[in-house]
């Protein structure tokens, strides 16, 4: 199994905008809205201040992507990257792509010089909870909190 992570090019918008439905179809409650999706993923793929995005090939096919978007914490005394979106095709999922997606993320994370890779998965989907554990991630014991912005 060939395993590539292709950095993505706001020629490659169409291709993750697929990508980012079938994700939000699969792991969220609410009706996906392409504009305001489209406009969020044309900021991170254009601007490597926000973050990178990648195209998840296996054998030259896109099979999924990856974002991870930069941040800065005083707890984490510096920089830090957050997994934002890793989504695996249904029909390629339990072949070790995630596995590798995730190494490849953390040596990102290095030579960017992020000092901690923070991600989340929803608590209904042990699939994903398993695969962070198994790649060394551990689940924190906050509640994370969130309002919107108007």
């Amino acid at each position: 199994m060939n395993i590539d992570l292709v950095l993505a090019t706001l020629a490659d918008l169409e291709t993750l905008m697929t990508l980012m439905e079938a994700f939000h179809i699969f792991d969220h409650d609410e009706p996906f809205d392409r504009l305001p999706a489209q406009a969020a993923m044309e900021k991170v793929v254009a601007d490597k201040s926000v973050g990178r995005v990648w195209l998840i090939q296996q054998d030259e096919q896109t099979v999924g992507y990856m974002v991870l978007t930069l941040g800065y914490r005083l707890e984490y005394r510096g920089y830090y990257a957050f997994l934002d979106e890793l989504y695996i095709c249904e029909e390629k999922r339990g072949q070790g792509i995630g596995t590798k997606a995730l190494e490849f993320a953390l040596d990102v994370c290095k030579t960017l010089g992020a000092s901690y890779l923070q991600l989340e998965a929803k608590l209904d989907n042990p699939v994903a909870m398993a695969l962070y554990e198994r790649a060394g991630f551990t689940a924190q014991t906050r509640t994370v909190f969130l309002q919107p912005i108007a």
